[in-house]
Order: C-alpha cells, then sequence, then structure tokens
C-alpha cells in the first residue's frame, strides 16, 4: 500500500499533539510500520522529545521547505527506534512563514519535498504548530488526512470548530482528498467527571470520526520528554504506553502498510 500522510493538528496548545505525534510514531515504528515524523513546529519539541539536540542538528524541514535540499538528505536516524526517521525542526523555522509569504505556490513547498524524496515510508505524521498559519495550511495541503487530538478539559470542543472550517477551506482550494482521520481524546481522567462529558459530547458530536483509544493523564507521558525518549522506551509498561500502541495496531489495521506485522 501507498504512503499514508497524516497531519497532526490543532491550534489550541497543551493538548497533546506532539506527545501524540512522537509517541504514535514510535509506536507505528514498534509495529513494524516504517514511519517518519515531520516536525513542522518551530519549538522543535518533537525533535527534542526524539533525543536530537536543536542546539546541534540545524539543519532539517526548514531546508526541505525553501528547497534548500532534498528530504532524503535531511532526515535523520530516530535514536532507540528503528523504522522510525526525522525530519528535524529548530528555531529558525519561525522565520519560514515570513520568508515564504510572497513564494510562488507557498502552500505546496512540503508537498513538492514529499514528492522529491525518492521513497516515502509507510506512514508519514507531522506535528504542527498551534496555531493555523502558512506552515500548518502546508501540512494540511501535503497531507491525506488530518488526526486532531482533543483535551478532555473545559472549552476542549470550542476550538475544534475553527480548525474544521479551516479544513473545509482546504479541502475546497488546496487539497480536496483530505480527510478526517480521527478525532483523539487525550489527557483523560476517568476520576474526573467533566472529562466524561467531554467524552460523550465528542461521541455525540463526531461519532465513528471519534477513536475507541482514549489517551490517559499519565505522568510518566509528561516525564519522558525531558529524557529524550518516547513513552515506549521510558516505560513501556505504563498507560500512555499501551494506549498508543493500541493506537498504532488502529491505523495500521486501517491503512495496511508495506511489511507492518500481522
Amino acid at each position: 500500500m501507498s504512503t499514508r500522510i497524516i497531519c497532526i493538528a490543532n491550534q489550541k496548545g497543551g493538548v497533546g499533539k506532539t506527545t501524540t505525534t512522537v509517541n504514535l510514531a514510535a509506536g507505528l515504528a514498534l509495529e513494524g510500520a516504517e514511519t517518519l515524523l515531520v516536525d513542522l513546529d518551530p519549538q522543535a519539541n518533537a525533535t527534542s522529545g526524539l533525543g536530537i539536540d536543536t542546539t546541534v542538528q540545524r539543519r532539517g524541514v526548514y531546508h526541505a521547505l525553501l528547497g534548500m535540499d532534498d528530504l532524503d538528505q535531511l532526515r535523520l536516524q530516530a535514536p532507540e527506534v528503528p523504522g522510525l526517521t526525522l525530519l528535524p525542526a529548530h528555531p529558525d523555522l519561525f522565520g519560514a512563514e515570513v520568508e515564504l509569504v510572497d513564494a510562488i505556490a507557498r502552500e505546496f513547498r512540503l508537498k513538492e519535498a514529499f514528492a522529491r524524496a525518492a521513497k516515502l515510508p509507510d506512514f508519514v505524521l507531522i506535528d504542527c504548530p498551534p496555531s493555523l498559519g502558512l506552515l500548518t495550511i502546508n501540512a494540511l495541503t501535503a497531507a491525506h488526512s488530518i488526526l486532531v487530538p482533543l483535551q478532555c478539559e473545559y472549552y476542549a470542543l470550542e476550538g475544534i470548530s475553527q480548525l474544521m472550517r479551516t479544513v473545509q477551506l482546504i479541502q475546497r482550494r488546496l487539497n480536496p482528498s483530505l480527510a478526517i482521520e480521527g478525532v483523539l481524546l487525550t489527557m483523560f481522567d476517568a476520576r474526573n467527571n467533566l472529562a466524561h462529558q467531554v467524552s460523550d459530547e465528542a461521541r455525540s458530536h463526531f461519532g465513528a470520526q471519534v477513536f475507541e483509544t482514549v489517551i490517559p493523564r499519565n505522568v510518566r507521558l509528561s516525564e519522558s520528554p525531558s529524557f529524550g525518549r518516547s513513552i515506549h522506551h521510558y516505560d513501556k509498561s505504563s498507560r500512555g504506553a499501551l494506549a498508543y500502541r493500541e493506537l498504532a495496531r488502529t491505523l495500521i489495521e486501517r491503512h495496511g502498510p508495506r511489511g507492518a506485522a500481522s
């Protein structure tokens, strides 16, 4: 089966977007699916969360967007995770949106970078910044689908409507085939009545688009980025690790990538 490119986006910060990108990417690789993580967030948290020092590694997605180098020369092997490569970010990426404002076909720069690659893996996951600017638009234009992390807390659903309007605009003007991969409930605390209310409301509104897998509020998930490790390598038996492995298996069963474990 051909590569599946999934954009992980939510313009609201602190919803578990980067946590999801890093740990889902590592989970997919551990389940046997070759995976590329594209860090499109200038904060570079996905890059550092996989153990890459951004003060040393300066070349990455910025250079791909500006056509300065090809993806094949820029991506790195992720430490500890065979089958997972990374197109790293660097704070230089903050300037990319300004530099691309007057560029021809500026919304298609990431899609063009993918097209120039000699080979793409089974899955490409794109971690977006917490905004709906040009970088996120590039991700939505290049992707086959969008996965939306939804925090199980008050006001969580309010920002989704704005994101969905942006998705509809992208579908009309830039990427007609863009689909909703799913809504992922994150930071779920089973002891909290509000978390259950948000979950019920999300399932009522989005129906089957909400993943059955729910990501729990988990201390180990919060700790692992400070060690530059995915949750699967920091504490593979934690509830967070088990949830992301389950989500990875769901995507593999859905898309049936080449060489994935049965």
